[in-house]
């Protein structure tokens, strides 16, 4: 009849709480998406701040092995006895000592210090870890307080300087960590007859030809960039008996 009113439009109760549950599924869709990406983010940026920091190692080692410094040590066999001068090198399969004009905190452009570098367990037992002091260095006295005493090697025929052990502290820089294995080898070469070899252990008065350290991760993985086995020469071009201080 065109005097009756038409019944009035809306939406009903079923239809709201079938907008709003949609409405809920599709935001928790979307921030679902968005904690994966996120994730997925910060996945892909820890792995790359890995490599960069594994290829950032790897210089370091090389630079501080170029800023090999040949200096001699005063090491005192016993007490009350004069001091020995010998080439200031400690090579050990899992320790190594030298002098080098290269620092983390100065690069270039501080004085030589004492790198320790020491193969340590890792956290929790789980495979090992690389780490390094760095101690000042102020003449062949402060290079021969690490020095213990001297034995004689009857291999060789030489006597071997003896090392205190190397102390980690927090002072020690972490170089490579979650390691499987890390281990040091050295260059011995000689002139008559002209032979190169690698020893595990350094006990020669004189200075290595070249260092290397052998790495492999604990886990492998393809993203990751691997810890490489790093080779550098020491460039020392005259015989140990002369003065090298800088």
């Amino acid at each position: 009849m065109p005097g009756r009113r038409s019944a009035s439009r809306g939406v009903t109760l079923l239809e709201m709480l079938v907008a709003v549950t949609l409405l809920g599924l599709l935001s928790g869709g979307i921030l679902l998406a968005l904690h994966a990406g996120v994730n997925a983010m910060g996945k892909a940026r820890a792995k790359l701040m890995d490599n960069r920091r594994m290829a950032g190692v790897q210089r370091i080692m090389e630079q501080q092995i170029a800023g090999f410094v040949p200096v001699l040590a005063q090491c005192q066999p016993q007490q009350g006895t004069l001091p020995a001068s010998l080439p200031f090198f400690q090579g050990e399969p899992q320790s190594m000592r030298f002098v080098s004009s290269f620092s983390l905190a100065e690069g270039w452009r501080g004085r030589p210090l004492i790198l320790e570098f020491q193969v340590i367990p890792g956290e929790l037992g789980a495979g090992v870890r690389l780490v390094v002091n760095e101690l000042m260095y102020a003449g062949p006295q402060t290079a021969g307080a690490s020095c213990t005493g001297l034995v004689r090697d009857d291999t060789a025929g030489v006597m071997v300087p003896m090392f205190r052990p190397i102390a980690v502290g927090p002072q020690s820089f972490v170089l490579a960590d979650r390691l499987s294995f890390c281990r040091f080898s050295f260059m011995e070469q000689s002139a008559n007859p002209p032979v190169s070899r690698w020893v595990s252990r350094w006990i020669l008065p004189r200075w290595p030809s070249a260092v290397r350290i052998e790495m492999a991760p604990l886990e492998a993985d393809a993203v990751r960039l691997r810890p490489l086995t790093l080779t550098a020469p020491v460039r020392v071009t005259a015989e140990p008996g002369r003065n090298y201080e800088r």
